[in-house]
């Protein structure tokens, strides 16, 4: 009797110290980068001034993200993972060149871009921007909210997020980021019959179905809402110029 007392009590114990294990991994653990993002992201400007003075920190957490098995996150988790990892390995990509450039783009030479350059380390791969993007998060997750979500350091690009994504609020945190971006009067707005938005509905125009009109009222409010569903005529699509100067 005592035996089964003890080998149950041994096993409530393992099974709980396994459990509480399983929780530990399925969630990142983002503080640092949450102080370091509240502290140097204001609006849509990003302070690299700060974030410079913050390196060591930075690198800290890019360590800890480069060595996460990714594997045994949740799929939420997983999908906020490499949000995270694009967005705070940018910023890194930017303080690599920092204060010597206005652009993402001067980064780079001739046969290489920003994007393809393969300075990430995760799970023991070097890999590059355009892999996170193009490889996973787009392929894997097929949700076109990420491009409001992932930052490309520029002015055009939709704001980088002050706090880090986590996979229990994730829906709420991409909505919210593509709301503001969409109803924002200087990324979509009417001049005549036509409805002026951001390039990155022309780039990736199969993420949004070949129809941005779709996915932009179903995020629009206020004014731009009414607008949209006020007019009578085929609404007519036009592009605006993309501003790759630092989000500064």
């Amino acid at each position: 009797m005592q035996q089964r007392i003890f080998t149950s009590i041994v096993f409530f114990v393992v099974t709980l110290f396994f459990s509480d294990l399983t929780m530990a991994q399925d969630h990142m653990d983002n503080h640092i980068y949450a102080g370091l993002l509240n502290q140097h992201v204001h609006g849509s400007a990003v302070n690299y001034d700060g974030f410079k003075k913050d390196e060591p920190l930075l690198d800290q957490y890019l360590s800890q993200l480069s060595r996460t098995d990714v594997a045994s996150l949740s799929g939420n988790n997983q999908f906020a993972f490499y949000i995270n990892a694009y967005n705070a390995f940018t910023i890194k990509l930017i303080l690599s060149n920092y204060p010597g450039i206005n652009s993402i783009k001067e980064i780079g030479s001739f046969f290489s871009n920003p994007w393809n350059k393969k300075f990430i380390v995760l799970q023991g791969r070097s890999v590059s921007l355009d892999h996170i993007e193009h490889d996973i998060l787009r392929p894997r997750f097929k949700d076109p909210r990420i491009h409001f979500a992932i930052n490309c350091a520029s002015k055009s690009c939709p704001p980088l997020l002050n706090e880090p994504y986590d996979g229990r609020i994730l829906d709420s945190q991409l909505d919210s980021q593509a709301k503001k971006f969409i109803n924002n009067k200087k990324n979509t707005y009417f001049k005549g019959d036509t409805l002026y938005i951001s390039k990155i509905f022309k780039w990736f125009d199969a993420d949004f179905s070949g129809n941005p009109l779709v996915f932009i009222k179903a995020h629009a409010s206020g004014k731009l809402k009414e607008a949209l569903n006020s007019s009578e005529k085929s609404i007519k699509i036009d592009y605006l110029r993309y501003d790759w100067t630092l989000n500064r």
